[in-house]
């Protein structure tokens, strides 16, 4: 894979520097004024370097039971963990043609990669390490994970500046064999996508070849965005809109039969959703119209909540 830097900047827009300069102030804020410690402790988890063998206890987690201990002494005895001092986030940008929609000021691709740069900032913000692949059509791009505000600011603007596919691109090939060496044990695997419903080239059934051990290597999350009209088809009279997928003109009505389609849709979209990310606190859907760092922040609350009620 090519690991070269991009210049590119956005059509007749600021630099993606720029546009990541602007956002990281906010990014400071909520850092220290709202999110406090929660943002590394919502990465934590089982993402921690082993320490000793303990007695299992009531309460206990399941999953550390270390069986060949258990076996040997006649009694459950667990695995016991001492976390890292750093968090390592390594995001999967998959780059799709169904990205290009917007029904709205700004295309879901737009707002996913805002989404992503707001995560790798969070990392920068906290001293964690921070790299990404950039999977697309035409090929796949990775950085692997640093360290620093400097090299993170200058990775997050490597990906908001790869050019977008096509419309009449066909869907990217994610490297699913090479993501398992790609960051070390226990890392945090953030994949962002357009998650489209039903089995593609590269996937088994809805689980893509190689996702189960990427779920058993890393902990697994999976952000994508909504655009209004994928919620809720507009009401009124009937229009055109491009679909990017099918690259055509699609003239909607309106009717009935169009609007059962539509949920059918959404039902087998989310359906599959929670099959890749059956923890509802693995997974976060943000509309082209909200505040991403707001949908980040109570993301980051919800799964600390959970861990401290624990």
């Amino acid at each position: 894979m090519p690991t070269d830097t991009s210049k590119a900047k956005t059509a007749g827009g600021p630099s993606p520097l720029a546009v990541l300069r602007q956002l990281e102030w906010r990014v400071r804020h909520a850092v220290e004024n709202v999110l406090s410690g929660e943002y590394r402790s919502a990465f934590r988890g089982r993402g921690m370097e082993f320490d000793q063998v303990v007695k299992y206890e009531f309460g206990d987690d399941v999953r550390d039971i270390d069986w060949n201990v258990t076996a040997r002494l006649g009694e459950p005895y667990r695995k016991k963990f001492v976390e890292e001092r750093e968090v390592t986030l390594l995001l999967v940008f998959e780059d799709s043609p169904s990205l290009h929609f917007g029904s709205g000021a700004q295309s879901k691709r737009e707002a996913l990669l805002e989404l992503a740069g707001l995560v790798m900032l969070l990392g920068a913000v906290n001293r964690d390490r921070v790299g990404f692949v950039h999977a697309a059509p035409g090929g796949n791009f990775f950085r692997e994970p640093v360290r620093g505000r400097g090299q993170i600011m200058h990775a997050a603007a490597t990906l908001l500046g790869r050019p977008a596919p096509a419309p009449t691109d066909g869907p990217a090939a994610i490297p699913w064999h090479f993501l398992a060496r790609a960051a070390p044990k226990h890392s945090v695997l953030i994949w962002l996508s357009d998650f489209p419903p039903g089995p593609r080239s590269e996937r088994n059934g809805v689980h893509p070849d190689g996702w189960p051990v990427l779920q058993r290597r890393y902990q697994t999350m999976g952000f994508r965005v909504d655009d209004p009209w994928e919620r809720a088809l507009p009401g009124g009279e009937g229009f055109a809109a491009y679909d990017p997928t099918a690259g055509r003109l699609v003239t909607l009505e309106g009717n009935g039969a169009e609007r059962a389609a539509h949920a059918a849709w959404r039902q087998e979209r989310e359906d599959a959703w929670q099959m890749l990310f059956p923890d509802p606190l693995s997974r976060l859907a943000v509309g082209t119209h909200e505040n991403r760092l707001e949908s980040l922040v109570r993301f980051f609350h919800a799964r600390m909540a959970r861990r401290a009620a624990r």
